[in-house]
C-alpha cells in the first residue's frame, strides 16, 4: 500500500505540472544554450541507462521457461491494444480530434510497465519473476515495434513528422546505447542500483514531470488546447476504461483457455493491461519531434496511466484477500 501511495502523489504530482504549464509555459519554451529541452534529453539518457544498469540477465534467463505466458503478455501489448484502437482510428482522426485519436492509439501502442506492474503482481500474489521478465523485455521490445506501429495510423499531410529512419537512430542513441552500457555494467553497480532504487525512481519521475511540463506548455503556448472541452477529457476517461476492461477481459479469457496458474493469471493480466507513462513522454518527444501538440497526444497516455493504478491496485487487493481467504 505504501508503494501505491507513491504512485498516487506521482499522479497528482503530474497535474500540478500541468498547472504550472498553463500558468508559466514561459520557461519551458526558453531557446538559450541551457534549455529544458537539452535537460530532458540528458535526463531521458540517464533514465534508461540506469534502467540498464538495474536488469540482470541471469535472473531473467531463469524464467525463460515459462514461454506461453510471455508470448500472451508480449501478444497483449503489441498486438491487441492496437487491434482494438484501429478499427475505430478513422472515425475520430478527423480536424480537431486527429491528436487525440494519434494519442488514443500511440498508448495502446506502448510497452508494458516495470515496477508498478511488479508492485501490483506483488500485492495480489502473482508471479514475480515473470511480471519482471515480461516488464523488461516488453520495454527493450518497445523501442522498435512502437514506432514501426505509429508509421500505420500517422498522415504525412496532418502532422509533418521525422522520417523513420531518423525516428530509429535516435531511439537507438537515446534509448538502446544507454540501456546497453547499463546491461554492460550491471555486474560492477548492479547492486548500487538496487540499494538506490527509491533515488533511481525519484529521478525518473522528476525527468517525466519535466518533459510533461516541457510538451503541454509548448502546447498552451500554441493555443491547441482552445477548442478542447471537458466533454472531451470525459470521453478520453471512457475510452480508456473501455480499452481497460475490454483487454483485461480478454487477456483473463484467454488465461483460461490456456490453463494458467493463479499466479500466471494474475502476471498476465497485470502486465498485459497496463501501459508506460515512462515510455510515452520519452517516445513522444522523439517520434513526434517538431510537432505541435504534443501535450493534446500525451493526454490519453497520461488519463490511462493514472487510471490503470487506480484499477490493477484495487483488483490486486481483492486478489490478495482472495489468497488470504483459501489459505486459512
Amino acid at each position: 500500500m505504501r508503494a501505491l501511495i507513491k504512485l498516487d502523489k506521482f499522479v497528482i504530482a503530474l497535474l500540478i505540472a500541468i498547472v504550472v504549464a498553463k500558468i508559466f509555459p514561459e520557461p519551458a519554451i526558453y531557446q538559450g544554450v541551457i534549455n529544458l529541452k537539452n535537460i530532458t534529453d540528458i535526463g531521458i539518457t540517464l533514465i534508461f541507462f540506469f534502467y540498464g544498469l538495474k536488469l540482470n540477465l541471469s535472473s531473467l534467463r531463469q524464467d525463460l521457461s515459462n514461454w506461453k505466458l510471455h508470448i500472451l503478455v508480449q501478444f497483449s501489448s503489441f498486438i491487441l491494444f492496437p487491434a482494438l484502437v484501429l478499427p475505430f482510428f478513422p472515425f475520430f482522426a478527423k480536424g480537431d480530434y486527429y491528436l487525440i485519436a494519434l494519442g488514443f492509439f500511440f498508448m495502446a501502442s506502448l510497452p508494458s510497465t516495470v515496477s508498478s506492474s511488479v508492485v501490483m503482481v506483488s500485492i495480489a500474489k502473482g508471479n514475480i519473476p515473470s511480471a519482471i521478465f515480461n516488464a523488461s523485455i516488453s520495454s527493450l521490445i518497445g523501442i522498435f515495434i512502437t514506432p514501426l506501429l505509429m508509421a500505420l495510423v500517422i498522415s504525412a499531410d496532418s502532422v509533418e513528422i521525422s522520417s523513420f529512419s531518423h525516428i530509429l537512430m535516435k531511439l537507438i542513441i537515446q534509448v538502446l546505447v544507454p540501456v546497453t552500457f547499463g546491461l554492460l555494467l550491471n555486474r560492477f553497480w548492479g547492486k548500487w542500483a538496487y540499494r538506490n532504487a527509491n533515488f533511481l525512481k525519484l529521478f525518473d519521475q522528476t525527468i517525466i514531470l519535466l518533459v510533461v511540463y516541457h510538451s503541454f506548455s509548448e502546447s498552451f503556448v500554441m493555443g491547441l488546447f482552445e477548442n478542447s472541452t471537458v466533454s472531451d477529457i470525459i470521453w478520453i476517461i471512457i475510452g480508456s476504461l473501455i480499452i481497460f476492461f475490454v483487454a483485461y477481459w480478454i487477456i483473463s479469457f484467454i488465461s483460461k483457455k490456456l490453463k494458467f496458474s493463479r499466479e500466471d493469471t494474475i502476471t498476465a493480466t497485470f502486465a498485459g493491461s497496463k501501459k508506460s507513462l515512462v515510455h510515452g513522454t520519452v517516445m513522444a518527444g522523439i517520434i513526434f519531434e517538431g510537432v505541435a501538440g504534443v501535450g493534446v497526444i500525451l493526454l490519453p497516455i497520461m488519463i490511462y496511466h493514472a487510471m490503470q493504478l487506480v484499477l490493477v491496485s484495487w483488483i490486486a487487493q481483492r486478489k490478495a484477500k482472495e489468497t488470504m481467504n483459501n489459505e486459512q
